[in-house]
């Protein structure tokens, strides 16, 4: 049973996160749901999220915007935490338990949810897919061309594999600012 059944607070909703097993994070987000519903606890169990992303990639020649898990194995439950609500989602199928200390809820900011959910790191990415071909912009490469290889959103860098001199390809790692689509 969670020591915040005697907090004052708990009957504000949070956000917790909740560690599920990888690639059932939707099936524990549709189980939350119609468990709140059958046990008549949506006012303990507010809402369930699956933090998604957009990513551009290339598919048979054509730039497709596709939805991926931002952080696989994780859901974001906004709750009241009580030993019931604790109960039902500890025991929802395909969970294993809460983030936090010893499996003890702890509850996010509300800058830590607004990170979590944001995917406008990603915006700026996906101008750049891989497999285009860009242009350097700066550095000691400027004005050559590149493949793309690897976008690295939280780095905020490129791989490009650039034609250098005699026709050898040569991996390097840019800024994704510094690079434009040719």
């Amino acid at each position: 049973m969670p020591e915040q059944d005697l907090n004052p607070s708990a009957t504000i909703p949070q956000w917790y996160v909740v560690h599920t097993y990888s690639g059932y994070e939707n099936k524990v987000k549709d189980n939350l749901e119609k468990a709140a519903e059958n046990n008549r606890m949506q006012h303990l169990i507010q809402e369930v999220q699956v933090p998604m992303e957009e990513i551009a990639e290339i598919k048979n020649g054509k730039r497709v915007i596709t939805q991926h898990k931002t952080f696989p194995g994780y859901v974001l439950v906004k709750m009241i935490i009580t030993s019931e609500s604790w109960y039902v989602v500890r025991n929802t199928r395909g969970v294993t338990g809460f983030v936090g200390p010893e499996s003890k809820p702890v509850a996010l900011t509300e800058e830590e949810f607004n990170t979590m959910m944001s995917s406008q790191p990603q915006a700026e990415a996906t101008k750049l897919v891989v497999g285009e071909e860009v242009r350097i912009l700066s550095g000691p490469l400027e004005n050559f061309t590149g493949m793309v290889e690897a976008v690295d959103v939280v780095r905020n860098k490129l791989q490009v594999k650039v034609k250098m001199f005699l026709g050898r390809e040569m991996q390097v790692e840019i800024d994704l600012d510094q690079a434009e689509k040719v």
